[in-house]
């Protein structure tokens, strides 16, 4: 749990630290828009290249970045081994029922691949942007939906809260899973459903100390005179700067290099 990296924010000066937060917003949802867009492993150069060049440019560890990939192993695991099996095509091993095909194994790479590419892309987002500059991206972004009646900084507040606050319960859970390892409880051995009936002690406080932990902020933020959006002014106002225009450029190319791609 200590592994995931969605949520953390490491301080830093890097040229993607210094990027607007709403250019590292936008990018990263047209990002994710554009893995979802390709359709062959040709493509995958593109958003590849693009992930390399802003981890060297944030100065974030690739050995980190990898690194918050332990938790979500089984799933991308799981993912893989789906797709192997339940796509038909040409049968290269026959396991029981079960058929392992060639365009099955195809699918399934290219569909883990995906998934790891949208993990690392999102992490690097949280890693680069303090929780306040990504609460004040957010807002302006949400900003021209308040004439329809949205809470744009609620939601933008409530976001960011529930980003900041991952690391927080990880910990907080690796502290209850050990007091209560320390007590005998054992949350690895017996079947599926023994194993969830054991995580019965851990959940419990888990969501106690949340629950606490959400009223203790209530009260902060009520003893602060905290009223929303409104009347509410910023220190730093967000400025958009030629680094930002230049950043939009390169990810367009790369982005038109991707969408190409799945002509070829």
């Amino acid at each position: 749990m200590r592994e995931i990296t969605i949520g953390q924010y490491i301080p830093g000066d890097s040229i993607v630290h210094r990027l607007d937060p709403r250019t590292k917003i936008i990018i990263t949802l047209a990002y994710m828009i554009l893995l979802f867009m390709l359709n062959n492993f040709y493509g995958y150069i593109f958003p590849v290249g693009f992930i390399i060049l802003a981890t060297l440019l944030s100065g974030i560890s690739v050995r980190y970045l990898l690194k918050g990939l332990k938790p979500l192993i089984f799933i991308i695991i799981l993912t893989f081994l789906l797709n192997s099996f339940m796509t038909k095509g040409r049968v290269i091993y026959q396991l029981g029922p079960l058929d392992i095909t060639y365009e099955g194994l195809s699918q399934g790479a290219f569909m883990a691949i995906r998934l790891i590419l949208l993990i690392i892309g999102t992490s690097l987002l949280t890693l680069t942007t303090s929780p306040i500059s990504l609460t004040d991206g957010i807002e302006v972004l949400l900003s021209p939906f308040k004439k329809i009646g949205m809470p744009a900084h609620e939601l933008a507040m409530m976001m960011t809260i529930a980003l900041r606050f991952i690391p927080t319960l990880l910990e907080e859970t690796d502290k209850i899973m050990k007091a209560q390892m320390a007590r005998g409880a054992d949350f690895e051995s017996g079947n599926l459903i023994n194993r969830a009936k054991n995580l019965v002690p851990l959940l419990v406080p888990l969501f106690i100390s949340a629950f606490r932990r959400a009223d203790d902020l209530a009260m902060a933020m009520e003893a602060r005179c905290y009223h929303g959006g409104e009347n509410r002014t910023r220190m730093k106002e967000l400025k958009m700067t030629f680094l930002d225009i230049a950043t939009f450029i390169v990810f367009i190319l790369i982005a038109g290099g991707g969408i190409a791609s799945r002509f070829v």
